[in-house]
């Protein structure tokens, strides 16, 4: 297996890449605009075709579902089967929040950072040149269009760099991740036979800030959780009745100050208590990651983070509960003196190994009970308005799912391990969870399969918010990385 012959195909191809992946980009990709969604699938299905790679939809029989994009080529005389994965659906986007001259489904090239003056430059013609550290800005660009264009480039850069692959491969594209994937646990359920590996591949999420390599083998969980308090049935003058009406505004203010303590660690009861710890493998591995945070303080803005001193990889291995926004009434020029009548709370709950979803939302409600407040899951009527002072509509939202780990140790991850440090000079990193949530478990628990994820762009791409961009030379090693993945291996334990 020869790394130089695919970096130098990639190399040569560089141009004709950008174009394609470009053109993939300008397809608008929200989760639930199913026009687009499907212009998408059968974008993916014709890049697939034109490799060779026989590809089908496989759509759940549920109104409105996303299709999964599914490829399949067989290696003669292989005898493992490693499956590969990467979503090409994206997070809502509002142009308004995109920086001017940026669009978020009109590509654009900029020479660097838009917020370091980086500055547009045009896609190149038939001779021109192209800078790898230029950065590509449009929505998905990274997460997670990124993924599917490197395995499917990879493919090609291993096939037409006189290679073959060593591996029976499976492609797998999923197109509802960003909602959640309501319908990936029916898709792995009604297609287990065709989807059977012997190891998932999930290529998605970012690099380390180092830009070195790194292979995570578990992902946290996630819930999602709406907390609604109520006052009076209607806003009300703070004049006239301030003092006396109850101001649901600051009672979730209050409710939600008893949930962190001043270090920002968890103070409901329980909430770390089923965690399962980390290996003494894990343990190691974590010490061999380069530090980062003095980077991220500087970076960010941050003088002290949250987490008491615990180091940072140690936090993102334990279970968090985020507050994602709150709202009641009007901030700003539309701020009235009134006393609202509701007041909202979004909260993110992550979870890791050992935690469960319902208990961990469970534990929530009894501390919100425990503060005296009466819990529905409707709006309150009337008897319950009279009955009680404190009243919260608690109301879990969108998929939950549990967090997955795979060994680290286990042989078949080890040769993966072995096989992508031949693209690199440098240690690769072994983290043994992303601070992000994919719902992996589910492999496990309809295929019996261990996944694992394989990042391939920069970390500063920002990803789910406005101006999201990758780093061209990232792109490029991404393609490399999947096709080495994809070669003939020294060894593949059984």
């Amino acid at each position: 297996m020869d790394v130089k012959k695919i970096r130098s195909y990639v190399e040569s191809q560089r141009r004709q890449l950008l174009k394609e992946y470009a053109d993939f980009l300008a397809i608008p990709n929200v989760s639930g605009d199913s026009a687009n969604i499907y212009r998408n699938a059968y974008f993916i299905r014709d890049m697939l075709a034109k490799r060779g790679i026989k590809a089908e939809l496989l759509t759940p029989a549920i109104r409105g579902a996303a299709p999964v994009v599914f490829g399949e080529m067989k290696s003669p005389g292989a005898t493992r089967t490693i499956a590969f994965y990467a979503h090409y659906d994206g997070q809502p986007v509002n142009e308004k929040n995109w920086a001017p001259g940026l669009s978020p489904f009109q590509p654009q090239l900029l020479t660097d950072r838009i917020d370091k003056g980086g500055k547009p430059v045009p896609f190149p013609s038939k001779d021109g040149q192209i800078d790898n550290n230029w950065r590509l800005y449009s929505r998905s660009s990274s997460d997670d269009k990124a993924g599917v264009f490197a395995l499917i480039a990879g493919y090609e850069a291993l096939i037409n760099s006189g290679q073959q692959p060593g591996i029976n491969i499976k492609f797998f594209f999923e197109g509802e991740e960003e909602a959640g994937s309501t319908n990936l646990a029916a898709v792995l359920a009604d297609h287990a036979k065709k989807l059977a590996a012997d190891l998932w591949i999930i290529c998605d999420g970012p690099m380390h800030p180092t830009g070195r390599k790194q292979i995570v083998f578990g992902v946290r969980g996630d819930a999602n959780v709406e907390l609604k308090v109520y006052g009076a049935k209607r806003p009300l003058h703070s004049g006239n009745y301030g003092n006396w009406a109850p101001n649901p505004a600051m009672m979730l203010a209050q409710l939600l100050s008893t949930m962190k303590d001043g270090n920002g660690m968890v103070t409901i009861e329980g909430f770390y208590d089923d965690v399962i710890p980390l290996t003494e493998t894990e343990k190691k591995a974590i010490s061999e990651i380069p530090d980062l945070e003095q980077q991220l303080k500087g970076e960010l803005g941050i003088h002290r983070p949250d987490g008491n001193g615990k180091p940072f990889f140690e936090l993102i291995n334990l279970p968090s509960l985020n507050i994602n926004g709150i709202q009641s009434a009007n901030v700003g020029a539309m701020a009235a003196n009134i006393i609202p009548s509701v007041a909202i709370a979004e909260l993110d709950l992550r979870m890791v190994l050992g935690n469960d979803v319902t208990r961990q939302i469970e534990k929530l409600k009894r501390h919100i009970i425990k503060q005296g407040y009466h819990i529905t899951s409707d709006e309150p009527t009337d008897a319950e308005r009279s009955k009680y002072a404190k009243i919260v509509r608690l109301t879990v939202v969108g998929t939950s799912y549990n967090a997955q780990r795979t060994p680290i140790d286990l042989p078949i991850a080890q040769a993966i391990v072995k096989q992508l440090q031949l693209t690199s000079a440098e240690k690769i990193i072994l983290l043994p969870s992303l601070g992000g949530s994919l719902p992996l478990y589910l492999f496990e628990k309809y295929l019996e399969a261990k996944p694992i994820t394989i990042p391939v762009v920069n970390y500063d791409n920002n990803q789910h918010a406005e101006n999201e961009n990758i780093i061209l030379g990232f792109l490029w090693e991404g393609i490399t990385s999947m096709a080495t993945l994809m070669a003939r291996y020294p060894t593949m334990p059984h």
